[in-house]
């Protein structure tokens, strides 16, 4: 599996890619995985404000449906619309055109984020 260097991680199985006071967020290969087929990802909080570890939203797939938490604080800045009408994004391409939301960074990234390798171990990968 992949999981590129330059994200973190959640134990949830989100990534965060960050980009001065702007970050990326998604869900990692591995979790995609787990899931399936990816059928509707529900994102309704653009514009608020989300503390981390709270949910942002949902991804459903065949079999079960999930909650996304945020990363990090922050307020919820953008949704990728493209997974509106090609959900399958997220199995296709976890980390680029998959992504989900882009969010304003509020303070700093909380402590437990994972880099590549603690994540690569976390999920049993290594």
């Amino acid at each position: 599996m992949n999981f590129p260097q330059e994200l973190k991680y959640t134990k949830d199985h989100e990534w965060i890619k960050i980009d001065g006071d702007v970050a990326t967020v998604g869900i990692t290969e591995f979790a995609q995985s787990e899931l399936g087929d990816i059928v509707y990802v529900e994102v309704e909080t653009v514009g608020e404000s989300i503390e981390a570890g709270e949910v942002f939203g949902t991804v459903e797939a065949v079999k079960t449906v999930s909650d996304l938490f945020m990363p990090v604080s922050g307020e919820i800045l953008e949704f990728n619309d493209e997974l509106e009408s090609s959900p399958e994004l997220v199995n296709e391409s976890p980390y680029e055109s998959g992504w989900m939301i882009k969010i304003k960074v509020d303070g700093d990234l909380p402590e437990d984020l994972l880099n590549a390798e603690e994540y690569t171990e976390l999920v049993g990968q290594n």
